[in-house]
């Protein structure tokens, strides 16, 4: 039995029979209504993923599902009942499988209105951007990383429960809050070459160095005489 509130105070009582004869269309299966390329779903939009098996009758429908979405790099858009819930989702294939990816409904997603001034970005300041991404560009490998804080509980955790004394070991000092993305991007490029981070002002004073010293080798120009401008009448 479970209770729906319907206004404040109020609630409805609703059996899990009467439930069960609440009309799911996909309530048995899974039924595919069209297909779409995966970088038309915005991520927002995914929710949970779960690996689909399929029966032994089934087993060529799903190995041809699973090839012609390979083949044609698209999702395939379905709804499937999940816990007495219509549930949206995406098929995708995924090393020799399918996947299904569960997705929010669109009046699920909160609104996000968000009006940012107009920032000016020079070319130079996007070059140096794209130099420090392209520094950190590298295939994603989940294994790489892990959930520190996680492990350091768990670790607490086995200590006390052995009675042992919990000292915890000297790190490195926690970072100072970054506001400057060139600088937290320049530092972490600096910090997998092995090197020191540069900070921002020295890289400034040093291009302000440079446009100086070419400045006094330019030989000197006799000043023009400026023309006159007419008015228009």
């Amino acid at each position: 039995m479970r209770a729906f509130e319907v206004s404040k105070d109020q609630y409805v009582e609703v059996a899990d029979e009467d439930l069960e004869r609440l009309p799911l269309p996909a309530k048995h299966q899974i039924e595919l209504s069209a297909f779409v390329r995966s970088d038309e779903i915005d991520p927002t939009y995914y929710e949970k993923s779960y690996y689909l098996e399929p029966e032994e009758t089934g087993l060529k429908p799903y190995a041809l599902l699973m090839k012609v979405l390979e083949q044609k790099r698209v999702m395939g858009v379905a709804t499937i009942a999940i816990r007495n819930k219509e549930s949206l989702c995406a098929l995708r294939p995924s090393d020799s499988s399918l996947v299904l990816e569960t997705l929010h409904y669109p009046d699920e997603i909160r609104e996000h209105d968000l009006s940012l001034p107009d920032v000016l970005v020079n070319d130079r300041e996007l070059a140096v951007a794209g130099t420090l991404v392209d520094a950190l560009q590298e295939p994603f490998d989940p294994s790489k990383y892990h959930d520190h804080y996680r492990e350091a509980l768990l670790e607490l955790i086995a200590s006390k429960t052995q009675g042992h004394e919990v000292v915890v070991p000297e790190g490195e000092a926690a970072a100072a809050p970054v506001t400057d993305l060139m600088a937290a991007l320049r530092a972490s490029a600096q910090k997998r070459k092995g090197g020191a981070a540069q900070a921002p002002g020295q890289e400034r004073k040093a291009d302000g160095a440079r446009e100086e010293a070419k400045e006094e080798r330019k030989p000197a120009r006799a000043a023009k005489k400026p023309r006159s401008r007419k008015k228009a009448a």
